[in-house]
C-alpha cells in the first residue's frame, strides 16, 4: 500500500456520470475508497463528504470516492445520496491497485490517501477512523496543512 512519501499514481476514470475524470494530485486532494454503493458505512461517509464539500472547496481541496462498484450503480447512488463531487468507478481494481489496496475479492478496504504536490501526504487507516465524522477530521487536517490560515 502507498505510503506517505510514495509518488502519487496517474489514474483516470468514469465518474458517475460517465465522464473521464483524471485528479491533478499535483494539488490538494483526498482519495478515499470504500467497499460498496449503499452499506450503511459507505453512505454515511459519502454524506459526510457531500455536507464539508464546501469547506473542501473553499480551500482548493478535490475529493473523489472510489469503490469498485460501476457506473451506472454509482450513479444511482450518487442520484439518491445528493453526492455532487466524483465518485470514480473502478470495476477492474485498477485504482485500488495503483494505490496498493487489495481489490481480489471485488471490494476495496476502506481507506482515505491526501496527496499533493505528486505524492501521498497522508493515509488514513480503516482500524482507525469511524466513516462517521471522518470528512470533517479530513478536512481539519488537511487544510491545516495546505491552506494559508487554515
Amino acid at each position: 500500500m502507498l505510503e506517505p512519501g510514495d509518488p502519487a499514481p496517474e489514474i483516470s476514470a468514469q465518474n458517475q456520470y460517465g465522464e473521464t475524470v483524471t485528479p491533478d494530485f499535483d494539488e490538494p486532494t483526498v482519495v478515499y475508497f470504500y467497499p460498496e454503493d449503499f452499506t450503511e458505512g459507505c453512505t454515511i461517509e459519502a454524506r459526510d463528504f457531500q455536507e464539508t464539500m464546501p469547506k473542501f472547496r473553499e480551500g482548493g481541496i478535490a475529493v473523489y470516492g472510489v469503490s469498485m462498484d460501476s457506473v451506472e450503480s454509482h450513479d444511482e447512488f450518487a442520484e439518491e445520496m445528493g453526492v455532487l463531487y466524483d465518485l470514480l468507478a473502478d470495476p477492474d481494481g485498477t485504482i485500488g491497485e495503483a494505490f496498493g489496496l487489495d481489490t481480489t475479492s471485488g471490494r476495496v478496504d476502506r481507506y482515505t490517501f491526501v496527496l499533493a504536490d505528486g505524492e501521498v501526504k497522508r493515509v488514513y487507516d480503516p482500524d482507525r477512523y469511524d466513516p462517521d465524522g471522518h470528512a470533517e477530521e479530513v478536512l481539519v487536517e488537511t487544510r491545516n496543512e495546505f491552506v494559508q490560515g487554515g
